[in-house]
């Protein structure tokens, strides 16, 4: 839109994903080299950021993968924007709508089947409204229909790889010898494939190892507080600032909350989403930069001043 033309390191398992994306773009008649697909291993893109053709470079991954980018960029002075893990808080007041929270509650945690960086993740409760909400949450969550994805009546279908499930259900094992209770779920699903049982862990602390890792799969992490300031206190404990959601009948107060949310994105009485007209990006951990919107669009252009005087006597 702005006339870059775009360079695109998929991920190693879709590739035909990038490469209908590719054929989209030719379909439409956009000029050839506008959009390409780069069909390397990633241990060659270090050599192509440097490449001085290349003028800033934008990452999806993890912050692993963020920060040895960020290193090649900053050591060729490149312009780099990092969009990288997230482990957004949902948080519910006393004030809210508890059936509305549980319905998004849900769409939050399992949208893509849980692998989505800025999905719902850590459940924060005001106590007098905990047990409620966690009642209808797990009873939403039991009603989840896991199977294959091409099946209209399935909610849940497989994580995307082997290697994937194996991880979070280690992360499911460690959170528990470490004091976690599994609610519901906890295990994979007894079936052929990657597929992971929808899961609400309980009773998580600080000391878990898990604690301040990201699930990525249909893993929900449930905390209780006293109140709004405790809420706002364990939302931003956490090493990643991707998104948020706050859950209020007070927009004020919603508004309020949000403000102190040390997250890139607060959405109020929604999950976390992305749309092509709003900014997307986030803080700490979850990287730097925006995408999408005005804002994204500003991210990989050079802003020129140019300034015309008049033409008088300096002295």
């Amino acid at each position: 839109m702005i006339g870059n033309t775009v360079l695109i390191k998929h991920a190693s398992n879709v590739p035909q994903c990038a490469i209908a994306i590719e054929e989209i773009f030719a379909e439409a008649g956009a000029p050839s080299g506008l959009y390409t697909n780069l069909l390397v291993s990633s241990d060659r893109i270090a050599d192509i950021v440097a490449d001085k053709r290349i003028k800033g470079v934008s990452l999806t991954g993890s912050e692993k993968a963020g920060a040895s980018i960020a290193e090649v960029a900053g050591k060729h002075i490149k312009k780099s924007v990092l969009e990288l893990g997230g482990s957004d808080a949902f948080i519910i007041l006393e004030d809210a709508d508890i059936d509305k929270a549980v319905d998004w509650a849900v769409v939050g945690r399992i949208n893509n089947n849980g692998q989505c960086c800025v999905a719902s993740k850590r459940f924060i409760a005001v106590e007098s409204i905990a047990d409620s909400f966690v009642e209808k949450f797990k009873a939403k969550m039991a009603e989840l229909v896991v199977g294959d994805p091409m099946e209209d009546a399935t909610h849940l279908g497989p994580l995307c790889s082997e290697d994937a499930v194996v991880n979070i259900v280690d992360q499911v094992n460690r959170a528990v010898k470490a004091g976690a209770k599994i609610l519901m779920g906890g295990n994979r699903a007894e079936r052929e494939g990657a597929y992971m049982l929808p899961t609400i862990l309980t009773d998580i602390t600080t000391d878990n190892p898990i604690f301040y890792e990201e699930f990525f799969g249909p893993v929900a992490l449930f905390f209780r507080v006293k109140n709004e300031e405790e809420a706002i206190a364990l939302a931003n404990n956490s090493p990643f600032g991707l998104g948020g959601s706050v859950f209020t009948q007070d927009i004020e107060r919603g508004k309020r909350v949000a403000n102190q949310m040390d997250t890139g994105m607060v959405f109020i009485n929604h999950p976390t989403w992305t749309q092509a007209d709003l900014p997307f990006g986030g803080t700490k951990g979850s990287g730097y930069g925006r995408e999408m919107a005005q804002l994204g669009l500003d991210e990989f252009v050079n802003k020129k001043l140019i300034r015309i005087s008049e033409l008088s006597d300096p002295f």
